[in-house]
C-alpha cells in the first residue's frame, strides 16, 4: 500500500523477484511519487519536492537506470553552499554534518563568535566521549564536544533541512550515525572527521534532467521492455485483516460500499500513522511503535525571476540557523545548482526556499501568498533582492517529514520483529532506515526479502501481492 518512491520501489522488486505473481499497488491520492513532484513555474517544470538522490549509494542510481532514466542522470553543478549566520552570508566551512574538519577554515568562515570557536578548539584536548551501546541526541553529541555554537550554527540548519527537526532531539545513531562512528577513531570529533573525509570522492548528490519526481513515474511504468505496474488510484485502504487460512483481506473504498481485495502478502509503504491505524488489530505491538513517530510539516516555495533583475550570488543556495529567527530555514539557487534548469530557462533565475519545522506548524498555517512574502523579506536581507518573482509556486508537505527521536533505531527493530512474526507482512519507508530517496529504496527491497522466503513456491499467474 502506498504509491510513494519506497511502494513503487517494493513493487518493482516483487515483480522482478517473482514474476509469476499479480503485484498490485493502492495508492489513496491521484497521483504516484509521494515525496516527489514536478510542477511548472515560469513555464518550466521543477522538482517541487526532493530534488537531489544521494550518488554515494547506488540504490536510487540503480533503480532510475532500471526505469529507463540513465541517460537523464546528472551530477549536481556548484554545491558549495553558505551560512546566513549572525547577519552575514559566510562561507560553510567544510565539514561532516556539521562537524568542522579544519579550525583554521572554520575560524576563516567567522560563522561562529569568537567566544564559540574557543570551545570548539577544546574538542582537541576534552577526555573521549564514550556511550557505548546508548542513543543520545544528535545537539547532546555535537555540544559535549564543540559547544553550543558549533550546534545551534553549523549542525542545526543542516539537520533542519533534512528532518526539519531540532538536533537536541533526533537521534544520534539514527540521524548522525556517521557521526557516532566518529567516537571510536578519535577522541577528537574534528580530527576523525578530517580523517574520514580525505576518503570521500566523487559527487555527492545525483538528479534527472527535467526533475527527480519523474523516477516515480518511470517506475510504474516498468520501465524498458517491461508492462506498467498495476497502480490504483484514488484507492484509500481501510482496513487490513487476516482470514482464517493466512492470506489477507485488504478493504478499499466508502464505508457504505466497501471492497475487498485478497491477497497473499502486503507490503505496507505508508508514513507510520497510517501504517499504525492499518496494523492495529493484527500486530499491535508494531501499530503501537509506529503511533509513536512524530512528523514535522514543511513546504517548498519556489520562484522565478526575471534573469537581468536577479542579483549576483555565489554556490548553490544557503542555509539559516534557526537561533537567528528568520522564517526561510534554506535557500536552494536551482539555476546553479542544476545546470538543466538553467538551460531550460536561460532567462530565468528559478530558486526555492524550504520553511517549516517541527512543532512550528502555526508558521505555515498562512495564505501561500503570505509564505511567498516572507521568503521575499529574507532574501531582501540575506542577498539584497528587491525584485518581485514573474512566478512563483508552494508545495506544502503537511505531516511530510518522520521525527527519528532518541531510542528510534529500538523502534525500528521492535517494529520489524512484531512484523517479521506475521507470515505474509512487511513494512517500508521513510520511518524507519532514512528519508532519502536511497533509503526509501533500500528499506522497500529489505521488505521485500523478507517476504520471498515465506511465499509459497512459484506458480502460475494469479496470486497477489500488495505493496
Amino acid at each position: 500500500m502506498g504509491a510513494g518512491i519506497a511502494g513503487l520501489a517494493a513493487a518493482s522488486a516483487l515483480r522482478r523477484e517473482r514474476p509469476d505473481v499479480d503485484v498490485v499497488v493502492l495508492e489513496s491520492s491521484g497521483e504516484v511519487g509521494g515525496k516527489l513532484r514536478l510542477a511548472e513555474v515560469g513555464g518550466v517544470t521543477v522538482d517541487v519536492g526532493a530534488e537531489a538522490m544521494l550518488a554515494r549509494r547506488p540504490e536510487a542510481i540503480d533503480l532510475a537506470t532500471a526505469a529507463g532514466l540513465g541517460d537523464k542522470l546528472v551530477d549536481a553543478g556548484t554545491t558549495s553552499a553558505a551560512v546566513w549566520s549572525r547577519g552575514a552570508m559566510r562561507s560553510m566551512p567544510r565539514s561532516l554534518l556539521g562537524v568542522p574538519v579544519d579550525a583554521r577554515a572554520l575560524a576563516d568562515s567567522g560563522v561562529l563568535s569568537r567566544r564559540g570557536l574557543t570551545r570548539a578548539t577544546m574538542d582537541a584536548v576534552l577526555p573521549p566521549t564514550e556511550i557505548g551501546d546508548s542513543d543520545v541526541s544528535v545537539g547532546w553529541l555535537i555540544e559535549e564536544r564543540l559547544g553550543r555554537e558549533v550546534l545551534d550554527r553549523l549542525v542545526e540548519p543542516l539537520l533542519g533541512g533534512v528532518y526539519a527537526g531540532h538536533a537536541r532531539e533526533l537521534s544520534a545513531r539514527a540521524a548522525a550515525p556517521q557521526v557516532v562512528a566518529l567516537l571510536d577513531k578519535d577522541r577528537s570529533l574534528m580530527k576523525a572527521a578530517a580523517a574520514a573525509t580525505t576518503t570521500s570522492t566523487g559527487p555527492v548528490f545525483a538528479g534527472l534532467v527535467g526533475g527527480v519526481g519523474q523516477l516515480a513515474t518511470a517506475v510504474a511504468q516498468g520501465g524498458p521492455g517491461a508492462a506498467p505496474l498495476d497502480v490504483r488510484l484514488h484507492t484509500t485502504v481501510r482496513e487490513l485483516a487476516r482470514t482464517v487460512d493466512g492470506r489477507w483481506q485488504v478493504v478499499t473504498g466508502p464505508a457504505v460500499q466497501p471492497q475487498t481485495l485478497e491477497a497473499e502478502a502486503v507490503v505496507v509503504a505508508t508514513p507510520a500513522g497510517p501504517a499504525s491505524r492499518l496494523l492495529r488489530s493484527s500486530v499491535p505491538d508494531a501499530a503501537s511503535e509506529l503511533s509513536r513517530i512524530e512528523y514535522a510539516s514543511m513546504a517548498v516555495v519556489t520562484l522565478a525571476f526575471a534573469a537581468e533583475t536577479f542579483p549576483e550570488v555565489n554556490g548553490s543556495g544557503f542555509l539559516v540557523p534557526p537561533v537567528d529567527g528568520r522564517r526561510v530555514k534554506a535557500a536552494t539557487y536551482s539555476f546553479q545548482k542544476w545546470d538543466w534548469v538553467r538551460q531550460a530557462a536561460p532567462g530565468l533565475r528559478i530558486m526555492r526556499t524550504s520553511v517549516g519545522r517541527h512543532r512550528e506548524e502555526q508558521d505555515l498555517q498562512v495564505p501561500d501568498e503570505e509564505l511567498v512574502e516572507r521568503s521575499l523579506v529574507d532574501l531582501a536581507d540575506a542577498i539584497g533582492l528587491a525584485v518581485r518573482p514573474v512566478d512563483w509556486h508552494v508545495q506544502r508537505w503537511g505531516g511530510g517529514l518522520p521525527q527519528y527521536a532518541v531510542g528510534h533505531l529500538d523502534r525500528v527493530r521492535r517494529t520489524r520483529g512484531a512484523v517479521a512474526a506475521v507470515p505474509g507482512l512487511a513494512v517500508c519507508g521513510a520511518a524507519y532506515d532514512g528519508l532519502g530517496i536511497p533509503a526509501c529504496i533500500a528499506s522497500a527491497e529489505t521488505a521485500v526479502r523478507g517476504l520471498l522466503d515465506r511465499l509459497p513456491p512459484p506458480v502460475e499467474a494469479g496470486r497477489t501481492m500488495s505493496p
